[in-house]
Formats: C-alpha cells, sequence, structure tokens
C-alpha cells in the first residue's frame, strides 16, 4: 500500500515541488496550506504520517500538533526555521517524533520519512512474537506497544517506545548516543542535535521516578544513557527479560503475552 501523506505548510510552491520529488519516492501527498483544515485532516484517520510546518495561518504549528496528540498518535515530522533551536526543542517536548530545518534537501526529507515509517510499522502488533520486558516495575509488551508502569498504562509515542525498548534491554549498560540515533531516529548522531536528550526527558517525566531507585534513565556524560539496573535481586529483572545480543537485535525470550 502506498504511503499517504500529509503536508502542512503554506507555501504553496514548496509542497509543488515536494509533490513533484516525493511522489516518485512511493508516497501520495495530500496537501493543507492552513492550520485549521491541517488538524481537520490530520485527525481523520487516512494518512501514515504528517509534516507539519511551524509557521502556519489559522492556527500554529505548535498548536496543531498540541490538538494532534491529544487524540492520535500518528507520527508528526515538524517543519522549523533553520538555527531556531527553540523551535526544534518545543516541537519534540510536544510529541514531534523528529524534525526537519528549512531550508532542506528533499533527499533529507525522503530519509527522514522512511526512518519515521519504520518505527511506525515496528509500533503495529505482531502477535507471533509477542514478548515483554519487566525491569523494576516497569512492563514493556512488544507486541501490543503497552508500557505499564505500577501496573498503569503509560502513552508513549513511537519514538519513546523504542528508546525505552532499547534500555531496557540494555538495562544496567551504557547505550551510546550513536546507537540510540541510529536505532530509535533512524539517522546518524549530530553534536548540536538534541532530539535525543529532549526524547529522554520526556520519556523520564512519562515514567517518573522509582519510588525507591530514583531517576530511571541516566545520562553518562559525553557517552550515551543507561537505565539503572536493579539494586538487588528482589527488584531483578523477570526471568523472561533478555538483554540483546547485539545493537538493534532484541531476543527477549520470555512466555507470549
Amino acid at each position: 500500500m502506498t504511503p499517504r501523506i500529509l503536508l502542512v505548510d503554506d507555501d504553496v510552491e514548496l509542497c509543488e515541488l515536494l509533490v513533484e520529488y516525493l511522489e516518485p519516492e512511493g508516497f501520495q501527498i495530500d496537501l493543507c496550506h492552513d492550520g485549521i483544515q491541517g488538524l481537520r485532516e490530520a485527525l481523520t484517520g487516512q494518512h501514515s504520517l504528517v509534516i507539519l510546518d511551524v509557521m502556519l495561518p489559522g492556527l500554529q504549528g505548535f498548536e496543531v500538533l498540541r490538538r494532534i496528540r491529544e487524540k492520535s498518535h500518528i507520527p508528526v515530522l515538524m517543519l522549523t526555521a533553520r538555527g531556531d533551536d527553540v523551535d526544534r526543542i518545543v516541537g519534540l517536548e510536544m510529541g514531534a517524533d523528529d524534525y526537519l530545518p528549512k531550508p532542506f534537501n528533499p533527499r533529507e526529507m525522503v530519509a527522514r520519512i522512511r526512518a519515521i515509517s519504520r518505527r511506525a510499522s515496528a509500533a503495529r502488533p505482531q502477535m507471533t512474537q509477542a514478548r515483554r520486558l519487566e525491569v523494576h516495575d516497569v512492563e514493556l509488551c512488544q507486541a501490543s506497544r503497552k508500557v505499564l508502569v505500577g501496573g498503569t498504562p503509560v502513552s508513549l509515542t513511537a519514538v519513546e517506545f523504542s528508546l525505552l525498548e532499547l534500555l531496557l534491554c540494555h538495562v544496567g549498560q551504557v547505550v551510546k548516543r550513536e546507537d540510540i540515533s541510529q536505532q530509535v531516529l533512524g539517522r546518524e548522531a549530530s553534536p548540536l542535535d538534541r532530539s535525543i536528550d529532549v526524547h529522554v526527558s520526556n520519556l523520564r517525566k512519562k515514567l517518573g521516578p522509582h519510588p525507591s531507585l530514583g531517576e530511571r534513565i541516566q545520562a553518562v556524560r559525553g557517552v550515551g544513557y543507561v537505565y539503572v539496573s536493579p539494586k538487588d535481586t528482589a527488584q531483578a529483572p523477570s526471568a523472561h527479560t533478555q538483554s540483546v545480543k547485539a545493537p538493534g537485535s532484541l531476543t527477549p525470550s520470555g512466555k507470549p503475552e
């Protein structure tokens, strides 16, 4: 099935150029040129991804994103002004999956779209691979893409889920920023790119601190992040949780969900 993408941008000329470039790449593009119409279309459930500009008439891009996230987990790629780090960070904090600064190379947009689409595809339940990862009071089901903290469901974006999955599979081990960027964002890490840090911050807030262990995800300066290891056997990962053998190759051997 051809991926159907919603492009929300008031730059009509840019939209037309992107349609000419993206359609031969195998994407079907629907266009909206104002925020109100873009929000309405984004919530129809007919698209696999939304490309959303920050500056829009009718309704600003951030407000469109906020309202989308109230009702939908559809992947969103934000278009921001080059050099405006504030816009990028705000967008990620509000639930954007990734961002792309203008002006950009269309090839870079295709790469970002494909990376986000791969994560979205992985988010679809695979009942033949129903596995669980349990660390402390956190339970992650890879099949249903559900996360529980102390038995309470926690709503995560596709990026946040993939990030947590990677960290849980390497519990107690430092995961390098480069590996997180490749496996979670699907692209090379950039020294000035704060996307990973913002996604980690969002994930921390949603999980909350452990009652006795404190912060669950710790930064290792200049290296990456680590999901803290249990302090005693009573808090150890359950028997059906297994770490990956190599980055990106999840091999939990637990019982089906």
